[in-house]
C-alpha cells in the first residue's frame, strides 16, 4: 500500500497558523512581485477566484470580500513543509517528498494495520503538531493515492483520510473521476481522450492496452496500470540532486543603474552557491543573464546573457559570486531598463566526484570548506542573510511583497511574541 499526503491550500494553511482569526474567511497567496494567485481558501475558491488570476484582474472582487492578501513568503512555507515531513516520518519506513505540499509514504511490508483509521490518524497527528490541515489518501497504487487524497477535501466526513482498496468502489471513483485530474494527464493527453470520447478515469481503464501504449506510449500505459490496481511507478525514498540550479526574478520595477543590477545578482548566485551545497554538489559552469521589459515596446530592449567557464568544480560562494558580477559587468548596457535577471548553474557533479588539479593547494581548499560550513551554519541558526558579502546590499531581492507575513520560523526578529497579563 502507498499513502499520499497532500496539505489542503498550503500556503494559505500556513498563513493561518499564526493568523488563526483568519479561519472561516477568504484569503489567497500571490506569486512573486504580487502578480497573480497562487493558493486559496476554499472560501476564495467559493467567489470564483481561480488558480493564477492575474492580481489586477481581482482587485475588485477581493475588495467587495474583504479577501485577505498575502505575498508569497516561501520562508516561511519551506520550514512549515520541512515540520510536515517530520511528522510524516514517524508513520512510514520511508517517504518520498514529491513537493513542497506533497509526500508518498511507503506502507508495504506493513501489516495488521487498519489502514482507514491509520490515514485518519495521520492527519490528525499533523494538525496537532502542526496546525496544518493534510488529505491522506490509502491506495494499492500511488495513483489511486493521490485520487483518495483528493476525495478527503471534497468529503469532509472522511476526516482527512481515506482507503481506497476494494476494487467495487474503486470503480465507483474513478466512473465520476475526471480524467483530466488524474496524476500523469497532461494537456495534449487530455485533448487527445476527450477526442476519443474519454471522459473519467474509468473510461481511460476501459481502453485496451495496445491502444493505450499506441497513442500514449509508456508513461500513458504506466498511468493506465495503476489506475487498474498495479504499482508502476517507483518509489523513490532517496534524494536526487538536481543537474541544473537556476535563480532568478522579475523586479518590481526596471533597474538601470549597475551597481543596482550587481547586488541583485550577487543574491542570485549566492543562493546558487547555498543549493550547491545543501545537494552536496558543485558546477563548473554558470550562465548570467538579464533582460528588459519585452511588454514596453516604445522602450530600448536589451537580452544579456554570458557564460562563465570555472577552472574546476565549485560550491564556493565566494567563487561563484564574484565570477557572476564580471558577467553582469559585461552584460551590462548604460540607458537600459533590466526587468529581470538571474543565474544558472550547470554541469554539476557530486562533490566527492570532483577531480583537484594536482597543483591545488590542499590547505587553501580544507579552509574553503571551513568557511562556508561556518557561514552556511549561522545563517541557519540566526537566518539566511545574517552573515553575507557586502556587494549583496541588504541581501533581499528587489520585488514587491508590500503584503508578505512576518517569517515567524526563520527570523529571530519576527518570532511572535506573546504577553501575558
Amino acid at each position: 500500500m502507498f499513502a499520499l499526503a497532500d496539505c489542503n491550500n498550503f500556503f494559505v494553511s500556513c498563513e493561518r497558523v499564526f493568523r488563526p482569526d483568519l479561519h472561516g474567511k477568504p484569503v489567497i497567496v500571490l506569486s512573486s512581485n504580487d502578480g497573480c494567485a497562487v493558493a486559496r481558501s476554499n472560501e476564495a475558491k467559493a467567489l470564483g477566484i481561480k488558480m493564477g488570476d492575474p492580481y489586477f484582474k481581482i482587485k475588485g472582487l477581493v475588495a467587495k470580500h474583504n479577501v485577505e492578501v498575502f505575498s508569497g513568503n516561501m520562508a516561511l512555507y519551506g520550514d512549515m513543509s520541512q515540520r510536515v515531513r517530520w511528522v510524516l516520518e514517524g508513520f512510514a519506513p520511508a517517504i518520498e517528498v514529491y513537493s513542497i505540499d506533497e509526500a508518498f509514504l511507503d506502507l508495504r511490508g506493513m501489516q495488521g494495520i487498519d489502514y482507514d483509521k491509520y490515514a485518519k490518524e495521520i492527519s490528525l497527528h499533523c494538525w496537532k503538531m502542526i496546525s496544518i490541515p493534510v488529505s491522506v489518501g490509502i491506495a494499492p497504487t500511488k495513483t489511486l493515492a493521490k485520487i483518495a487524497s483528493k476525495l478527503c477535501k471534497q468529503y469532509p466526513r472522511l476526516n482527512g483520510g481515506c482507503y481506497m482498496h476494494r476494487p467495487q468502489d474503486i470503480e465507483k471513483v474513478l466512473r465520476k473521476f475526471p480524467v483530466g485530474d488524474v496524476w500523469g494527464i497532461g494537456r495534449r493527453s487530455l485533448a487527445k481522450l476527450k477526442a476519443m470520447g474519454v471522459n473519467s478515469a474509468y473510461d481511460f481503464t476501459q481502453l485496451s492496452e495496445a491502444v493505450v501504449k499506441n497513442i500514449f506510449g509508456v508513461t500513458g500505459l504506466r498511468t493506465w496500470r495503476e489506475l487498474k490496481g498495479e504499482p508502476c511507478i517507483e518509489f523513490e525514498d532517496g534524494f536526487e540532486a538536481k543537474q541544473s540550479i537556476c535563480v532568478s526574478r522579475s523586479f518590481s520595477s526596471e533597474i538601470h543603474e549597475l551597481p543596482e543590477l550587481c547586488e541583485q545578482i550577487a543574491n542570485f548566485a549566492s543562493s546558487v552557491a547555498e543549493k550547491l551545497r545543501s545537494q552536496n554538489s558543485a558546477t563548473c559552469e554558470l550562465s548570467v543573464f538579464a533582460y528588459t521589459n519585452r511588454f514596453k515596446e516604445n522602450e530600448p530592449q536589451m537580452y544579456g546573457n554570458r557564460l562563465v567557464q570555472l577552472s574546476t568544480h565549485t560550491n564556493d560562494q565566494r567563487v561563484i559570486v564574484t565570477r557572476s558580477i564580471d558577467a553582469v559587468k559585461e552584460l551590462f548596457g548604460r540607458g537600459y531598463g533590466y526587468k529581470k535577471a538571474g543565474v544558472i548553474a550547470t554541469s554539476i557533479m557530486p562533490v566527492q566526484n570532483v577531480m583537484r588539479s594536482l597543483f591545488e593547494d590542499t590547505a587553501s581548499v580544507e579552509k574553503e570548506h571551513k568557511l562556508t560550513s561556518a557561514v552556511d551554519a549561522v545563517n541557519k541558526a540566526f537566518g539566511r542573510g545574517t552573515v553575507k558579502f557586502a556587494v549583496q546590499g541588504s541581501g533581499k531581492i528587489k520585488s514587491s511583497s508590500e503584503k508578505q507575513s512576518p517569517h515567524y520560523t526563520t527570523e529571530w526578529s519576527d518570532i511572535p511574541v506573546v504577553t501575558v497579563k
